[in-house]
């Protein structure tokens, strides 16, 4: 089969993300053979980085929408390394009527790739901070909502201003939405949830 030939790691799975078939490539990823990945959940085995991107994904399936979708993972290498890197989904079928199946195709990054696509390091006070400079609250207000001094408060925001090269308040808070850290179309602004550190 020539599926079997493709060296880019490929698997196709059903609309919830069982995968029906995968090439020995995907299965290497795992650490396992081909048939032993049949009806797995590709998404418990490569974990997405950002819960939002693949709710964005579910809801377009869910409208028959068929573009291309790519979602940012991470898994464990069969040698116990962490790995990073997009899992691309493109919806195909005989018919437009048809429920698609997904041509799930993994493209591992490198370590210098992986870096750039790792979640930010942000700590929780920080994330906290973050949302409440995006509601529009003021230093004072976010010091007494997080019950640090004023200084306190624009000493994270120095840091956080540093590590991201961002030249003033209103492009810190467009960063962290762009980066993951503030979950978007939520009020108020709130935190998205990942496993950064403590």
């Amino acid at each position: 089969m020539v599926f079997d030939r493709v060296s880019v790691p490929v698997a196709v799975c059903d609309v919830y993300g069982a995968v029906q078939v995968a090439n020995p490539a995907m299965a290497a990823e795992c650490g396992t053979t081909p048939g032993r990945l049949r009806g797995r959940d590709v998404l418990e085995l490569f974990r997405p980085q950002e819960a939002t991107q693949v709710e964005r994904i579910a809801e377009a399936l869910r409208l028959r929408h068929r573009s291309r979708y790519q979602v940012s993972v991470r898994w464990q290498a069969p040698d116990g390394a962490q790995r990073y890197g997009e899992l691309t989904a493109d919806p195909v079928s005989d018919t437009v009527e048809d429920t698609p199946a997904l041509l799930v195709m993994l493209r591992v990054l490198d370590e210098r790739e992986a870096h750039e696509q790792r979640p930010p390091q942000v700590a929780p006070i920080e994330a906290r901070i973050l949302a409440l400079l995006a509601s529009g609250t003021t230093t004072a207000q976010a010091a007494r909502e997080t019950d640090l001094t004023v200084d306190g408060v624009n000493y994270h925001l120095r840091r956080l201003s540093t590590r991201w090269n961002a030249a003033n308040r209103t492009e810190l808070v467009a960063r962290a939405y762009a980066l993951g850290v503030l979950a978007p179309g939520v009020w108020p602004p709130t935190p998205a949830s990942w496993d950064g550190p403590e």
